[in-house]
């Protein structure tokens, strides 16, 4: 049986000479790789209490969509600045060469609601450290983080170590 791990397309020398970039549309691609990422991140999620499944777009919407589907769940799409129709807070986060901001409705999570944030990449951990202090802000708890796959070298778990982490793959290297 295949692991989500094969159906990674890794491409050389991008964006720049001695990365790997491992590609998650070779995964979404092909209906059997899709199916097996999306169970991987349920069954991170198995035992553990929720209300929301929160994820940034593009691709935390295409496997947080699912996964609250899954659990009979309520999805929150983060987006970037100027993309939410109505009242929103919004938090700054640093990319590699500047930063970014990322909104969320004002009314997207409830005080006391429990969280789980899912995306397709952790890398640095900017974007994701960002949002849970969105979560926070608006009284809710994060309870789980999950990922389809980790960039372990670049240590993006650092930034959310108060949390308990999860990736369906682990990439030693950046």
């Amino acid at each position: 049986m295949k692991k989500v791990e094969d159906y990674v397309r890794s491409i050389p020398d991008f964006p720049e000479p001695g990365i790997i970039f491992r590609d998650v549309t070779t995964i979404l691609q092909d209906a059997e790789g899709l199916h097996l990422a999306i169970d991987k991140l349920v069954e991170m999620v198995d035992g553990v209490d929720f209300d929301l499944v929160v994820g940034p777009e593009s691709r935390g919407f295409i496997f947080g969509v699912p996964v609250a589907y899954a659990l009979h769940k309520g999805f929150v799409p983060v987006r970037k600045k100027g993309k939410l129709p109505c009242e929103t807070i919004s938090a700054e986060y640093d990319l590699e060469y500047g930063s970014a901001v990322i909104e969320m409705h004002k009314d997207a999570v409830k005080p006391g609601q429990k969280v789980v944030i899912v995306d397709d990449l952790i890398a640095t951990g900017g974007t994701i450290e960002a949002i849970t202090k969105l979560v926070k802000e608006l009284g809710g708890e994060v309870v789980k983080i999950c990922f389809v796959m980790e960039l372990a070298g670049l240590e993006g778990r650092k930034k959310l170590k108060d949390f308990p982490v999860d990736s369906v793959i682990v990439y030693e290297g950046k």
